[in-house]
């Protein structure tokens, strides 16, 4: 199945009289790698947020795959293919690895594909397969921050949206989570990717966004956004 587009037109959100998004609009290409990078409360999480149907927007537009979801609620976007990996790991954390897993395909009705799905999402993370069986609470932040993706996996996305998820990670396990979410990539799900770590984001997505307070005021590729001046001074260093 080829993995479709997501696309945002003139998105709006306000909290009370705050407009918290002021007409935000972004495409992914399906099949691509999409980052949208900004200061912190430039409105990355809550533009990820308003596209799932989690926060309540005043307007807008949001298609998946040429399909209006603008009205679909959250906990049906899931079966059609939209899924979040949440900032801040969020995992289950009185239950054990393989549970959370579980948790992940809970909306699936194509059970005997589950097993060769379970394997492939402890192909991307060994460190799992390892300790099934250990509570997801005990877990380090890499290693539930793998569990929050790999969760996200079993729900069989088609397009995954990532919030943040190299915040508060030791380097050495940011590297590895920006290669599998290259690998997850590969497997044929569009990835949209909020990230405070710019210069890591756009290195690895082919279209790009820039943030600030609400609105979108840089759009190219990676690579264009990488060696922007403007880019440069205000995220990079």
């Amino acid at each position: 199945m080829t993995a479709p587009s997501l696309t945002v037109d003139d998105l709006h959100v306000s909290y009370g009289s705050i407009r918290a998004l002021r007409g935000i609009s972004l495409h992914v290409p399906g099949g691509s790698i999409c980052a949208l990078v900004g200061a912190n409360g430039a409105g990355k999480t809550t533009t990820l947020n308003a596209i799932c149907g989690l926060r309540t927007r005043t307007s807008g537009r949001v298609t998946l795959g040429g399909t209006d979801i603008t009205k679909v609620p959250p906990h049906d976007l899931v079966p059609m293919g939209l899924v979040q990996v949440p900032e801040g790991r969020r995992v289950f954390s009185r239950l054990t690895i393989a549970e959370n897993l579980a948790m992940g395909a809970f909306r699936r009705t194509d059970r005997a594909a589950l097993a060769g799905d379970l394997e492939r999402v402890l192909t991307l993370f060994p460190r799992l397969k390892e300790r099934l069986t250990q509570l997801a609470g005990t877990l380090s932040g890499g290693e539930q921050q793998m569990l929050a993706m790999g969760r996200a996996m079993m729900s069989k996305p088609r397009v995954l949206l990532m919030d943040e998820p190299s915040m508060g990670l030791a380097p050495m396990l940011v590297d590895m989570i920006f290669e599998t979410i290259v690998a997850i990539n590969q497997l044929g799900v569009t990835v949209l990717l909020v990230e405070q770590n710019a210069y890591m984001a756009l290195e690895i997505a082919q279209t790009a966004y820039v943030l600030q307070s609400g609105e979108i005021v840089l759009a190219g590729t990676g690579a264009e956004l990488i060696t922007s001046e403007a880019v440069r001074e205000a995220y990079l260093g």
